[in-house]
């Protein structure tokens, strides 16, 4: 999904066309990717100014058996950090049995998915791995973890999972 979207925004830039738009003209005929493609732009304002220096993506993934889609809201420094200040993932998984559960896997979906895309690193020098244990192997930590707002919205008919599917999209 990570080069599918980003060849999808290009796309986008090329013809001149909101991300966004783009991509719902491309899902016509697919009402469950076009529903949490909605859900992700209303919820994080799409189309709408955003503060100064405040940037938004989106992306969409289909994994699992299920449909998700995420909306992130960063800054990046001058020395070029990036600071994610907001995630909002949306999925329909079909059916859920506990939603608090759900809620629970967007957000560790989500946090998985930061940290192996911007902290997570495994390095090897004369064949050995040089990480030990956690505290020589970066992770997300709590005080870099943004602000994370998950939309559950089973629409029936199948059972996909919750866990895994959040974290294409959010990287």
């Amino acid at each position: 999904p990570f080069f599918r979207e980003s060849f999808v925004d290009e796309l986008a830039l090329e013809v001149k066309k909101d991300a966004v738009e783009f991509r719902r003209a491309l899902l016509s005929k697919k009402p469950k990717d076009l529903g949490v493609l909605d859900a992700v732009a209303k919820a994080v304002g799409w189309g709408t100014p955003t503060e100064k220096g405040i940037f938004r993506g989106i992306a969409l993934a289909d994994s699992y058996g299920s449909f998700s889609a995420a909306a992130v809201e960063l800054s990046v420094s001058e020395k070029n950090v990036i600071d994610v200040k907001r995630v909002i993932v949306a999925l329909d998984s079909g059916y859920i049995v506990h939603r608090d559960a759900v809620v629970a896997q967007i957000e560790s979906g989500v946090i998985w998915g930061l940290g192996s895309s911007m902290y997570e690193e495994i390095t090897i020098k004369d064949g050995r791995v040089m990480q030990n244990n956690f505290s020589d192997y970066p992770m997300l930590t709590l005080a870099q973890t943004p602000k994370i707002e998950s939309i559950v919205m089973p629409s029936g008919g199948f059972w996909g999972g919750v866990g895994e599917p959040p974290i294409a999209a959010v990287i």
